[in-house]
């Protein structure tokens, strides 16, 4: 019996570390030939020289397994480089069949605070770098389904995060990046939808370098009772197997949060209320008189939090 990846070629960026790398390991468990793209600074902030050694053992350790992979050591968010991301898979393996962008950093900060800079370094690595990718891969396939007249096989999995669908206060750069993953991630995907190309996004929750302040006082379980951290990022590995396979087809512009053996598909923004005007167009006093009691008696700091009305929220 094959393996529901096998004979396919994936991208995995951000995949030295966290997430991305048991992606990664996951999607070469299913049989894809992987390039392990990780630029290998030191800092979660991206900070610290770059390295290879991230990338190359990670790809090492697929290919002690039986699998198949290539290490990539370039930053993402440089277009040149992403790029040269996009072709060493075509040039590796022949083809490129899927690719999840995972690649990230952080530079928290409440932003009557945060230093142009910073806000800066966020959007480039996360949107930035999300869109490079993606832009060479779509070409790539675009280009492919033309010569050939017919669709190709290909997957996109973009890494937004809850931060973006309940807010985060100290990180108005990684929200706003985040729910920018999500336009681009549904804007692909109508895009891309006839070359036979699907895009999907998943707001993943898991213990990693990038995470470990927000879920420092989450307890894990004791060692040695055989039970996997309900954080730990194996829980979201297997649904990038999955949207990366044949059996997700179907499955296209969706964003689905996923932790601890749980995946919630999220829907797409729904009108909560509406008012019409009794004029041609409203005045300031008739938009008090609706506005003003709709909103009464809720918290000033209450915001359209998705993740609680889906029942996520820690606690």
């Amino acid at each position: 019996m094959s393996l529901p990846l096998e004979g396919l070629a994936a991208i995995v960026t951000g995949a030295g570390r966290g997430l991305g790398r048991v992606e990664a390991l996951e999607l070469a468990r299913l049989g894809a030939a992987v390039v392990v793209n990780d630029y290998g600074q030191s800092g979660r902030d991206g900070s610290g020289e770059a390295s290879a050694t991230p990338a190359e053992e990670v790809a090492a350790e697929i290919r002690a397994a039986g699998g198949t992979a290539t290490a990539h050591t370039g930053d993402v968010a440089d277009h040149q480089q992403a790029r040269e991301l996009v072709e060493l898979a075509i040039a590796e393996f022949g083809r490129l069949d899927v690719l999840v962008n995972n690649a990230g950093i952080l530079r928290d900060r409440m932003v009557f605070s945060m230093t142009e800079g910073e806000w800066d370094a966020v959007i480039r690595v996360h949107l930035k770098g999300h869109f490079n990718t993606t832009h060479f891969a779509a070409a790539h396939w675009r280009g492919r389904a033309k010569a050939t007249g017919a669709p190709v096989y290909g997957r996109i999995v973009n890494t937004s995060s809850e931060a973006f669908l309940a807010g985060s206060a100290g990180q108005p750069n990684y929200a706003a990046a985040k729910g920018g993953i999500v336009g681009l991630t549904t804007s692909t995907a109508l895009a891309l939808a006839k070359y036979g190309v699907t895009a999907n996004a998943i707001c993943p929750r898991a213990r990693t370098r990038m995470t470990e302040d927000v879920f420092r006082d989450f307890e894990q379980p004791e060692n040695g009772d055989g039970g996997l951290d309900p954080l730990a990022p194996e829980h979201v590995a297997p649904l990038v197997g999955y949207l990366a396979s044949p059996a997700a087809a179907h499955v296209n512009g969706q964003l689905l949060v996923v932790h601890g053996g749980m995946v919630a598909v999220v829907e797409r923004p729904r009108v909560a209320a509406k008012f019409d005007s009794k004029q041609d167009t409203f005045t300031y006093d008739e938009l008090d008189a609706l506005l003003t009691p709709h909103y009464a008696g809720r918290p000033t700091g209450e915001t359209f939090a998705a993740a609680e009305v889906l029942g996520l929220k820690h606690g």
